[in-house]
């Protein structure tokens, strides 16, 4: 098992990529505080993993809230007696609009969820890190964040923030054996497509997006993504620190 014995908390974890990364890093043993808004989805993947040689709690959370988010970080380390690995998960995407058409309203909830989310986890978290000698944070940005043609101006402006939150975290923290590192999607089956401003997309966006998305050669699925979380959190990968990796199946090779 590479996690055994490891505490983590994943946001997101009701569904899609978070979904499978908390249920992969129980099944290898880790010890997971698995966080979202829907608590019957939650208690779902606990039932669904209670056989496993690691442990998920269910912790009902809004990634908007500040209070939860740093409350969440409490929660394992009360729960589990401390923390190890911090993924950052939770995410939406915004309506393909290019920067002219964006409304504040989507700016911000767009920001507050792949943004102002992962900085307030990440900040209680490096603190705490501090103190104990280490850790190791991984964020789930996006191909868009590395890219700019294939998603709206919110979404892809959101995403680069997360990766530069991720390279300068790594940079600033590396002498204190923090990490940090992103994973970068490409096409994954999830509920993202599903979302709120999804059901209301800009067609001009769309059309213009739809380019670089033709390229797409195929999509992945939850456990791709998964993969490489657990290989991230492992400490296989010990010396990776501030790397964006793009899993993709190929399709930024084209970009």
């Amino acid at each position: 098992m590479k996690l055994k014995d490891k505490t983590v908390v994943v946001t997101g974890a009701s569904s899609g990529m978070g979904r499978e990364i908390a249920l992969r890093f129980a099944k290898e043993g880790a010890n997971v505080l698995a966080v979202a808004r829907r608590a019957d989805r939650l208690n779902q993947l606990v039932e669904d993993t209670k056989d496993f040689d690691g442990k998920i709690i269910a912790y009902s959370a809004d990634v908007t809230d500040k209070d939860k988010v740093e409350s969440m970080i409490d929660e394992a380390i009360k729960q589990f007696g401390k923390l190890d690995v911090l993924v950052n998960n939770a995410g939406i995407m915004d309506d393909m609009s290019g920067v002219g058409d964006i409304n504040d309203e989507m700016f911000d909830k767009v920001f507050d969820i792949n943004v102002k989310s992962a900085l307030y986890s990440m900040r209680k978290a490096v603190k705490y890190f501090e103190e104990v000698g280490g850790g190791n944070i991984i964020n789930v940005a996006s191909i868009g964040g590395l890219h700019g043609g294939i998603a709206g101006a919110t979404y892809t402006a959101s995403k680069h923030a997360v990766v530069g939150l991720t390279k300068n975290t790594a940079f600033m923290y590396a002498m204190k054996n923090i990490r940090c590192n992103a994973i970068c999607p490409g096409g994954v089956a999830t509920e993202i497509a599903t979302g709120d401003f999804m059901q209301k997309i800009n067609q001009e966006g769309a059309a213009r997006t739809g380019i670089g998305l033709a390229l797409n050669p195929k999509y992945g699925m939850p456990n791709d993504i998964a993969n490489v979380a657990v290989f991230l959190a492992s400490d296989e990968s010990g010396f990776i620190n501030g790397q964006c990796i793009q899993v993709d199946g190929g399709w930024s090779a084209y970009m």
